[in-house]
């Protein structure tokens, strides 16, 4: 498949570290205050939130257990604060509910930074710098993104994703498809049913 990249004017989006409450400092002291005079227990695991589908950063191993880059900060961050470290696997677009119901106490995912998501979580400082790009099948005409934005086009994306944010707001005459799963997204485009899939290069170079 070929994948044109899009126009400048598109963001580059920046993954942080770990996406961490706003209150969380008000739900460690209240924590602490409801444990004086108990008796003495070993730290709590650090519950990690990430989606394990997207190599080399959150996978899993021929063994099915977690691995990859944002797996082993996650590890890191854990030793740094004493504490074990337990990562659930959740789907991209419950991580964010997750974490706000205290269900995790951060997300190592891959996630973009925005301004909706931060309105109601906090983010650590990028660690990586990624954009979007476009795959479609070898004989497409789509040439760029403009060719997308009209109403005989189909455009899929992953739900949750900054693609998902930017065909939604910029592609308002083509007709957007959201799904849960990059694979079900590729095979759309394979299978002629879309004309172009918007996702991040490291994921369009390997399903090309």
């Amino acid at each position: 498949s070929r994948f044109p990249h899009l126009p400048e004017r598109l963001p580059m989006p920046d993954a942080p570290l770990a996406v961490v409450p706003r209150r969380s400092l008000a739900v460690v002291l209240a924590a602490v205050t409801l444990t004086v005079g108990c008796a003495p227990r070993g730290p709590a695991a650090l519950r990690v939130g990430m989606e394990l589908a997207y190599p080399p950063f959150e996978m899993t191993d021929t063994d099915g257990k977690p691995a990859g880059i944002s797996v082993r900060l996650a590890e890191a961050l854990g030793r740094h604060l004493g504490r074990p470290v337990t990562i659930e696997n959740i789907a991209f677009d419950g991580l964010i509910p997750a974490l706000k119901t205290g269900k995790i106490d951060c997300i190592i995912s891959s996630m973009t930074a925005t301004p909706q998501r931060a309105e109601s979580i906090a983010f650590s400082r990028p660690y990586v710098r990624s954009g979007l790009t476009l795959l479609v099948a070898k004989d497409s005409p789509v040439r760029s993104v403009a060719d997308l934005d009209a109403p005989d086009r189909t455009v899929v994306v992953k739900k949750g994703t900054i693609g998902h944010g930017y065909a939604t707001d910029s592609l308002t005459r083509a007709k957007v498809l959201v799904l849960d799963k990059e694979s079900a997204a590729v095979l759309e485009v394979v299978q002629g049913k879309a004309d172009a899939f918007i996702y991040d290069p490291l994921s369009v170079c390997r399903n090309q």
